[in-house]
């Protein structure tokens, strides 16, 4: 009788420890991922269509976050950033200028310090200020000198993006990540 209290005892002791390491193996796997997501790539889903054609509605897009810790976001790339006007809402948009230079918007072209902009993405939608908003746009004047620590963001769909022409530039420290490429619906997937 003894030998069987013993042997019931090792596998208590062996199902405990098991379980311990299992509780173990998934802290660590949750740790992990929270730690990716904070600091390394977090995923993304586009509620609007403020990015078209180059973001659909409910693409899901990878946005790395370590890219910026050294150096700052470049004109063309798409960033995720905090919205100015809400901050438990991240927004997506194409940078379009950076610190110290010029945006201007004449007849539907965007200029960059005073050169013509060529941009295929907006697929010939054109770039207007946002009049129809005016009561919030009072302060932005164009031409438009990006401040320092700053970018200009602009929704690939021109006519349909409530962007710098509407809340101003974006605050580079509250960029979040870096847009590198839509990933699902599979038919959507491509690099940014």
């Amino acid at each position: 009788m003894a030998k069987h209290m013993a042997n019931g005892n090792k596998t208590e002791v062996s199902t405990a420890r098991a379980v311990g390491e299992w509780i173990a193996v998934i802290g660590i796997a949750v740790a992990a991922a929270l730690t990716i997501r904070a600091f390394v790539a977090e995923i993304y889903e586009v509620p609007s269509g403020s990015m078209l054609d180059t973001i659909q509605l409910g693409d899901r897009l990878i946005g790395e976050k370590l890219s910026y810790h050294f150096r700052t976001p470049q004109a063309g790339e798409v960033v995720t950033f905090i919205d100015p006007d809400d901050s438990s809402t991240t927004l997506i948009k194409r940078v379009i200028a950076t610190a110290g230079q010029t945006v201007d918007l004449r007849d539907g072209v965007l200029y960059i310090d005073g050169v013509a902009q060529d941009e295929p993405y907006t697929e010939g939608k054109p770039s207007y200020p946002l009049t129809q908003h005016s009561a919030r746009i009072a302060e932005i004047q164009y031409p438009y000198t990006v401040p320092d620590g700053c970018i200009w963001v602009m929704g690939d769909s021109r006519t349909n993006s409530l962007d710098s022409r509407y809340f101003g530039p974006v605050s580079v420290s509250s960029v979040t990540s870096h847009g590198l490429f839509i990933f699902w619906p599979v038919q959507d997937a491509h690099r940014l």
